[in-house]
């Protein structure tokens, strides 16, 4: 690796950095990782960083920084030394202090209030972390660097960015002025191995019935919208199901930032664009599902479905692109198609309203609910499937429902899946296509393990 010598820009003091007095043992180590990490940035050549392998990299700032310590003479065990170097690898090639909570396969969210206060979610549950940033402009460097990995900003004039990190996680950050006690930033991981619907069973998500409608429904080319609250597992679910489409169908995803897992082959990912600093150049969910329609799909995704784009969508369903799946946020089935039914109102094209639910009952077949319980689980609470129009109202019945039961002594929810007895209109179009789903499962009040 290439390596400038050039004298140093910042004299050290001659103390000791671990012996000033007053200091505890973190900020003394937070200080000297800072001007060891000035040092070191004084040494390497940052233009080539990008074009080597990482790992090479990353041992080459280790072996950096040990000969500075070495240099110094700074008194340090070898423990402290240890995490001085893997601080400030974190620190040039990663996110610095999130790279442990970013490593840890436990951990689902992070969540930044403000450089002083991080806290992640395991298990469905917030905790506190140890975390910190050593203040809001170091935070400011780590979220700058995360949008502009994929060609976006955030400054005054543009103070909130939806962004991805490199395996797929979710980025989502706010500063000042907007932000008023400082730059928040959450970020939503991905699993690096996508979750099967059969490890949805293992979290008692769904049951083996309820699995084998809905893996129907999907190879049946059933359009199928997921509605729940943030952090419901909309997205999980999606994925899982998605892994139910046949390999030889042309897919295209549309999202604001990627963050499905598709597994299939022939699957194409598209992702909008926000305005630039002039405010031009902006490209829309719309837009893509537009431009979807003319790169022949089989199957048209939309991540999440929170705009205009509906229209687009709706008229995808019913003009032969079935099959499709999207996500919207709502707290109940029917909450989520009027929710929808606001979003084609949003495409300026002044439809009736009965002209669109007309559309949403002819393109839409099975809606899905899923919600996060009291103790985190994330369970499928309700499969109603869109049976046509009855006057005004979109008409619709439910095939399973989850019923609590209550809370055990432990904090955990309790609760069965049971079948409403309704034997729903679609078994006949999944035996059209070959997939039998016996009449038993729907039997009344049936309860599934």
């Amino acid at each position: 690796m290439e390596v400038r010598n050039k004298t140093l820009l910042d004299q050290w003091s001659s103390e000791s950095a671990l012996t000033k007095n007053g200091d505890s043992k973190s900020e003394e180590m937070q200080r000297l990782k800072n001007r060891i990490h000035r040092r070191l940035l004084d040494r390497l050549n940052l233009s080539i960083i990008d074009q080597l392998d990482p790992l090479i990299v990353r041992n080459e700032i280790g072996s950096l920084v040990r000969t500075i310590l070495e240099e110094e003479s700074i008194p340090l065990n070898a423990e402290e030394r240890n995490l001085l170097v893997t601080a400030i690898q974190d620190e040039v090639l990663g996110l610095g202090p999130l790279e442990p909570l970013l490593a840890d396969h436990t951990v689902s969210d992070i969540l930044v209030n403000t450089y002083s206060q991080v806290y992640v979610e395991r298990a469905g549950r917030l905790e506190k972390t140890e975390v910190a940033f050593q203040n809001d402009d170091h935070l400011l460097r780590i979220i700058d660097k995360i949008a502009s990995s994929v060609g976006r900003r955030i400054d005054e004039s543009s103070p909130m960015v939806d962004a991805r990190l490199a395996d797929g996680s979710r980025v989502n950050a706010i500063i000042p002025p907007l932000a008023i006690d400082g730059p928040c930033l959450s970020i939503r991981k991905f699993s690096i191995d996508p979750y099967t619907i059969n490890d949805l069973i293992e979290f008692k998500s769904i049951t083996p019935v309820i699995r084998d409608f809905l893996q129907a429904a999907v190879k049946s080319r059933v359009n199928i919208l997921l509605s729940g609250g943030t952090g419901g597992g909309k997205t999980t679910l999606l994925n899982a199901m998605s892994g139910s489409i046949p390999d030889t169908e042309r897919i295209i995803t549309i999202e604001d930032s990627a963050e499905l897992q598709l597994q299939q082959p022939h699957t194409l990912r598209l992702e909008t664009r926000p305005p630039n600093i002039e405010g031009a150049g902006e490209i829309t969910a719309r837009d893509l599902v537009r431009n979807a329609l003319r790169m022949r799909p089989d199957r048209i995704i939309v991540g999440e479905v929170r705009g205009s784009e509906a229209l687009d969508m709706l008229q995808a369903m019913n003009t032969g692109h079935d099959g499709s799946l999207s996500t919207i946020h709502a707290n109940s089935p029917r909450d989520a198609l009027t929710r929808l039914e606001h979003m084609v109102g949003m495409s300026a094209s002044h439809i009736p309203a009965q002209v669109s639910r007309q559309q949403i009952a002819a393109a839409l077949h099975l809606v899905i609910q899923v919600e996060r319980l009291i103790d985190g689980r994330r369970v499928v609470t309700s499969v109603q499937e869109i049976t046509g129009m009855e006057e005004q109202v979109v008409s619709m019945q439910e095939i399973f429902y989850f019923e609590r039961s209550g809370i055990n002594s432990e904090g955990q929810a309790q609760g069965q899946f049971r079948a409403t007895g309704i034997r729903p209109s679609i078994l006949r179009r999944f035996r059209e296509r070959g997939y039998d789903v016996p009449d038993s499962l729907f039997e009344r009040e049936k309860i599934f393990q």
